[in-house]
This record gives structure tokens, sequence and C-alpha cells, in this order.
């Protein structure tokens, strides 16, 4: 009779930080369906900036894949040329700017309000009476009352 062995299997999940290099140009080639060849005129452009081994090895991160892949569907779907894909990436970055800017300066907003709303109940409770924020009783938006000049 034959003895059966028990095989244990474990599985191991590894997570890799998306902007690391790990890929080598042949590998990101093929993740991207791209010839290794084009990643080398794409770096060139400098649509793409792989990091590199203390040897000066291209590694290309999970991003620069996907961002290989963005730039395939841009000029294959969108017929774009590369000037036109560097355009895009440009404008999408400098809104992608934006939008930080825009959020740290709501952030910062939110803050301020705070300050001025904890300050305004300290002025409150030391007056012990109530502030009427400048403005709150001015019609929005301003009424124009006609004026008629003697001479008319």
């Amino acid at each position: 009779m034959a003895e059966r062995r028990r095989v244990e299997t474990s599985r191991v999940e590894v997570t890799v930080d998306e902007d690391r290099g790990v890929f080598m140009i042949s590998v990101a080639a093929e993740l991207a369906e791209m010839h290794p060849q084009t990643l080398r005129i794409y770096e060139a452009r400098g649509l793409i900036t792989p990091k590199r081994s203390p040897k000066n090895t291209r590694l290309y991160s999970q991003r620069d894949v996907e961002r290989l892949k963005r730039i395939q569907q841009m000029t294959n779907e969108e017929g774009l040329n590369l000037a036109g894909v560097e355009t895009v990436l440009e404008m999408e970055a400098r809104v992608e700017s934006m939008r930080r800017e825009l959020e740290a300066m709501r952030q910062r907003t939110r803050e301020l309000e705070n300050q001025l709303n904890e300050e305004m109940a300290r002025v409150h409770d030391r007056l012990n009476t109530e502030i009427v924020p400048y403005g709150a009783y001015e019609p929005d938006p301003p009424v124009e009352i006609p004026v008629r000049r003697p001479d008319q």
C-alpha cells in the first residue's frame, strides 16, 4: 500500500511600494505590452524616468508600468503623437499639483475659521453679549436706490 504524504503549502503576500523600481526593462516592456526599445525612446523623450540600480540597470516601478500603459492608450486608441502625449501628461501633472494646493488652502481656511470661531466665542463670553458679524444685516446683493438730482 502506497503511503500518502501530506504536503503543506503556505501563501506569502508581498506588497511593494508603487514607486519602487523592481522590474528590469524586459519585464516592464512585457507588462506594458511594448518593445524594450520603445521604453528607451520614451525615457529619452522624458516621458518616463525609471530608477537605476547601483550597476546603472533600469528598474521600472509599478507606477512606471501604469504610465507606459497610459502612454500606449493615448497613442494607439486616442491617436496622439508623442508631442501630444507630453502635453497631456504635463497638463495632468499641473492639474494634480493645483488640486493638492487647493486642498491645502481649504484645510488652512478650515483652520482659520475654527480659530476665528474660537476667538469670537471667547470675546462673546468675556462681553456676555451677542456679536454680529460685519455685514450680517446688509442686503445680498446690495440694493441700488435711484437718486434724482434737482436739475433732472
